[in-house]
């Protein structure tokens, strides 16, 4: 406070680095270097004393093909992890802040809801669009709006309202990664094949890795394939939720993942011996009657 004090002029400085972020931009803890990417537990009311000094909120910094502040803490984990992340978002707003165009327009159709999604923030997701942030098919998918949902899929069961089937595929995939029940049992029923998205990954890989058992049992019962691998690890459902079990998403309730494997278990999902000799596997008593390896 003092340094403004006597310098007013630095809430305007940008960065000499290339993402030429203002301090304010910093608040946001998102894609600049590294170790400066924390979120303190006054971080609401430091935005407030940068906001209170003259800091422009909607100040674009050079990250992601241009982010404001409010794109850059809603889509990161950091203020998330700290419990502080809808009270920044707030604050961002009652300043005047800009929803729609908080995101470059070439990340995730420059829509901030989905750029939340795509960077596992489901809660500021949800919150923003409850703040007024347009939701097209694919967010709607990833919030748990329903109502929003049928909007774009027609009595024929045909996507329509300028939506993909692509988008509905992809949307699929975040309802089964953020745990949208109601969304999930309206899509498997229609005539559309939902089960692939890109390098192999499935929806029953993203409820599985977000302890989602309850869609994970759903899409066993529709049919989906149990133990088919992703491209890029080379990983079924059951190594997704046990790598989820290890180190789970921030909004994950992390008790649910017992359940959660013992229903791929209990589906025939193959056990690799690289999760058998896990030295926390075989500390656990509870996820080894969940594997069936004791």
């Amino acid at each position: 406070m003092r340094l403004l004090q006597s310098r007013p002029q630095l809430v305007h400085v940008r960065s000499a680095r290339r993402h030429r972020a203002t301090l304010l931009t910093y608040v946001g803890a998102n894609g600049v270097e590294d170790f400066r990417q924390q979120t303190p537990a006054n971080v609401v009311e430091v935005a407030e004393l940068l906001l209170r000094s003259g800091a422009d909120v909607n100040a674009v910094a050079d990250l992601y093909g241009g982010s404001t502040t409010l794109g850059l803490a809603a889509t990161s984990v950091h203020p998330a992890r700290a419990g502080v992340q809808r009270a920044l978002i707030d604050t961002l707003l009652a300043q005047g802040a800009v929803i729609d165009g908080a995101v470059a327009p070439d990340y995730t159709s420059g829509l901030v809801v989905n750029a939340c999604l795509a960077n596992g923030r489901g809660d500021a997701a949800v919150h923003l669009a409850s703040r007024g942030a347009r939701v097209d098919l694919e967010g709607a998918c990833g919030i748990g709006r329903l109502d929003v949902v049928r909007e774009f899929v027609d009595a024929a069961s045909v996507v329509a309202g300028g939506a993909t089937d692509a988008l509905l595929r992809s949307g699929f995939h975040w309802a089964c990664e953020y745990g949208r029940r109601n969304v999930v049992e309206f899509l498997v029923r229609l005539p559309i094949d939902l089960r692939p998205k890109h390098r192999g990954v499935t929806g029953l890989h993203w409820a599985a890795h977000g302890a989602h058992t309850a869609i994970v049992q759903l899409l066993l019962d529709a049919g989906y394939p149990l133990d088919v691998t992703d491209d890029r690890w080379d990983g079924t459902p059951l190594g997704w939720a046990l790598h989820g079990w290890q180190d789970p998403p921030v909004d994950a309730i992390t008790d649910q993942y017992y359940a959660t494997v013992s229903v791929l278990r209990a589906s025939g999902a193959h056990v690799a011996a690289s999760w058998i000799d896990n030295p926390r596997v075989r500390v656990d008593v509870r996820m080894q009657r969940a594997l069936r390896i004791q």
